[in-house]
């Protein structure tokens, strides 16, 4: 149950008008009286002899006893209650207790007897509208300091005794919702998103490894974005402000939206923080910052293993680190996983997109990053973006797969380290990037899966029997298990080709087998696969054409990295990520 505590007004009539009104398309039906401060106000809903005028002058009665000089110019309290969409359809009796309970807690009416004159208004099934008037029956001011918090704690009150969907705890840390009205001239112009949500997107990939002011508005003109610049008399670049060039007002001028008001972490000086290394990390760098995010010349497939590689370091750091390192490199995972989007394949891009777009809320907290330390993530960031994009099958094809997995079980390492410092929201954001990471590596692995499936397949008898003796001597207890899996002839491939190369691949398996627990995932082979590949800098895929399935022969699916629980992310146990 969202409430959501609007702009004060001054004008009482004008906005039961639009409550009792058929709303901006036709939205409202039957507008009426669920609840008001006396129960006994007359409703303009169900009895066509009062008129909207006759409950505005009620609800405003209260001023008449200030001197004109001593009324609020804003005088209008504005108040919406929404429930989940999933949440049954509740009774006009429960929205009426609901209401009471929401001007009870907000301080409107706290049921001394000479509380603010309220009413509630329903106009559709999820919702109700609550206006108030900002003066008590004795003259007074209400005391509704901090009204939205205290709405928002009544509603995590209510949500649990009508058994509702309880929706997690906010920390003032995510951006700015979207406006109803931003949503509908989003239906209208037929955009997937509003204005306000495209244009965040589009700037969270400009930054996405970026390494200058001058390479962040070259991305955002790239994009095509408008761009007004804040410039002090000094000649200093102060902030920003971008819009879409088909994003117009009633005066057909573009609507703008300054970086600060997209997210907290997109204002200027916050973005700038991405470029300066502290003298401590840039010591242990050993070049000076501006040397350090100079780009390399990679292919796609490099870039993805290289970035394969930071996002198991950044593992290490979320299991061990303190929490300003852990957080930055949180934070950094969302640029990587915006630029992995930015530059995937037309089978992957839909669920690697959605996962960039859910994450970023799970890379903002109340504990403040450590820039600096993040250089590894942010560098494979801008690897991937000035790699290009990549094809989606051969080589890069599988490294992306590699590169996803390593992501899935990186979200799942923020959700936990966010579940244990109680950020619900946050947590539950990377749980639900995870679930969009999972869905983006089965359709990048199921081709590479499929070579380095019939790969094994094709493998000499002695060769198979070889590996197999291999792994029953170093997994005892998870031979049988992995073996029966469809992916145990990729697993067979890659130890024949770890030993081809001089790797001792008894060690490399008891290494990969040891970095974390295995037995939960959903295909032990699928993990060990990647962790082999990557740590015995082996090519993710040969690109021979022998190794590619044959045209019209059916594809295997690829397993996913690990079923993710039910249950939400404070009420889930801890996983530990299996790679």
């Amino acid at each position: 149950m969202i409430p959501r505590i609007h702009q004060q007004g001054s004008n009482t009539l004008g906005l039961l008008h639009y409550l009792y009104g058929k709303g901006t398309h036709e939205e409202h039906f039957d507008p009426h009286l669920v609840a008001s401060f006396d129960g006994m106000a007359a409703d303009p809903g169900r009895d066509p002899s009062v008129m909207k005028k006759g409950l505005q002058n009620l609800l405003d009665q209260p001023l008449a006893l200030l001197a004109p000089d001593q009324r609020p110019d804003k005088h209008v309290w504005h108040c919406s209650v929404r429930a989940a969409p999933d949440d049954p359809i509740l009774s006009d009796e429960q929205w009426g207790d609901i209401a009471r309970r929401m001007v009870a807690a907000t301080g409107i009416d706290p049921g001394d007897g000479a509380g603010c004159r309220w009413a509630a208004v329903r106009h559709a099934d999820d919702h109700i509208h609550i206006i108030a008037t900002l003066v008590r029956e004795d003259g007074r001011r209400p005391d509704h300091h901090r009204s939205g918090k205290r709405a928002q704690a009544e509603c995590r009150l209510i949500e649990k005794a009508l058994g509702l969907h309880q929706v997690a705890p906010g920390d003032g840390t995510a951006a700015k919702r979207t406006t109803s009205a931003e949503r509908h001239k989003a239906e209208r112009q037929g955009r997937e998103r509003p204005a306000r949500a495209e244009l965040r997107e589009t700037v969270r990939r400009a930054v996405a490894g970026a390494g200058s002011e001058e390479e962040f508005f070259d991305r955002l003109a790239a994009a095509g974005l408008l761009i007004r610049k804040r410039i002090a008399p000094s000649g200093d670049l102060l902030g920003y402000k971008v819009a879409l060039p088909d994003d117009r007002n009633g005066e057909k001028e573009p609507v703008f939206y300054a970086g600060s008001t997209l997210a907290p972490d997109l204002s200027l000086p916050r973005i700038r923080e991405r470029w300066t290394l502290p003298a401590e990390a840039a010591s242990a760098n050993g070049s000076r910052p501006e040397q350090a995010a100079l780009p390399d010349v990679t292919g796609p497939a490099f870039a993805r293993r290289r970035a394969t590689v930071a996002t198991w370091q950044a593992l290490l750091i979320i299991d061990h680190g303190d929490d300003g390192t852990a957080a930055a490199q949180i934070a950094a995972a969302g640029e990587v996983l915006d630029a992995l989007a930015k530059t995937s394949a037309s089978h992957t891009r839909a669920e690697l997109r959605e996962a960039a777009f859910v994450f970023e809320r799970a890379s903002r907290s109340h504990i403040r990053a450590v820039r600096g330390h993040d250089r590894g993530l942010r560098q494979a960031a801008r690897d991937l973006v000035h790699s290009g994009p990549a094809l989606g099958r051969g080589e890069d094809g599988a490294t992306t797969a590699m590169l996803i997995d390593m992501a899935f079980f990186l979200a799942i390492a923020a959700a936990n380290w966010h579940a244990k410092k109680h950020h619900s929201q946050q947590a539950a954001a990377a749980w639900q990037a995870a679930e969009h990471l999972r869905a983006a590596y089965q359709a990048a692995a199921a081709q590479p899966m499929a070579v380095l499936r019939q790969r094994g397949q094709r493998l000499a008898l002695r060769a198979r029997q070889r590996e197999a003796d291999l792994l029953h001597e170093v997994l005892p207890d998870l031979a049988a298990r992995v073996q029966a899996e469809p992916g145990w002839p990729a697993l067979a491939a890659t130890l024949d080709d770890a030993r081809k190369v001089g790797h001792d691949p008894g060690v490399l398996l008891s290494e990969a087998a040891g970095r974390r627990e295995l037995d939960t995932a959903t295909s032990i082979s699928d993990v060990l696969v990647w962790r082999l590949r990557r740590s015995a800098h082996l090519p993710a895929l040969s690109e021979r054409s022998h190794d590619t399935p044959a045209r019209g022969g059916r594809r295997q699916g690829a397993s996913a990295p690990r079923a993710l629980p039910k249950q939400g992310p404070l009420a889930a146990p801890l996983l530990r990520s299996p790679v």
